[in-house]
């Protein structure tokens, strides 16, 4: 299986954390690629992402959920997948750590998506563990900002 990792340090706690991507039907308000997260069944979502203007869908099932540690998802329909985020105490925060694995039965057609694949999978994780750590991070003491509406 082909690998694509990605890990970023976030100023929250693991279980702040954890609460977070524990929430998948959340993740479609954290990129603009992903279009539509709907629950199947107890463990088990439907996404569809627009990746170069084509929609894809695929369902995962969540595979392993132990807080503040990990959690673990595998593919049932679409491309063979399976991720990981791995959440460590750091000073100030906590390290997250995306692996993410995939399969692809034509070697000429995994190296195409792996080049591909491997700078959005990136961008996309950048993305959403930016988006995760701005919903988590409290607005800096001594600033002076305006939002929306308070004008």
């Amino acid at each position: 299986m082909a690998v694509i990792e990605h890990e970023a340090k976030i100023r929250a706690s693991r279980r702040d954390v954890f609460s977070l991507v524990s929430r998948v039907e959340e993740f479609v308000h954290y990129s603009e690629v992903i279009e539509t997260i709907t629950r199947v069944k107890d463990n088990r979502y439907r996404w569809t992402v627009r990746i170069a203007g084509m929609p894809l869908s695929f369902d995962v099932e969540i595979t392993e959920s132990v807080p503040p540690e990990r959690f673990s998802w595998r593919s049932v329909t679409g491309v063979p997948n399976r991720g990981t985020y791995r959440l460590t105490p750091v000073d100030g925060g906590t390290r997250i750590r995306l692996c993410v694995e995939y399969d692809l039965e034509n070697t000429l057609i995994e190296e195409a998506v792996r080049k591909a694949a491997k700078p959005l999978i990136r961008r996309l994780s950048r993305e959403i563990i930016g988006n995760l750590e701005a919903r988590l991070q409290p607005p800096c003491r001594g600033t002076n900002t305006t939002r929306r509406g308070d004008r």
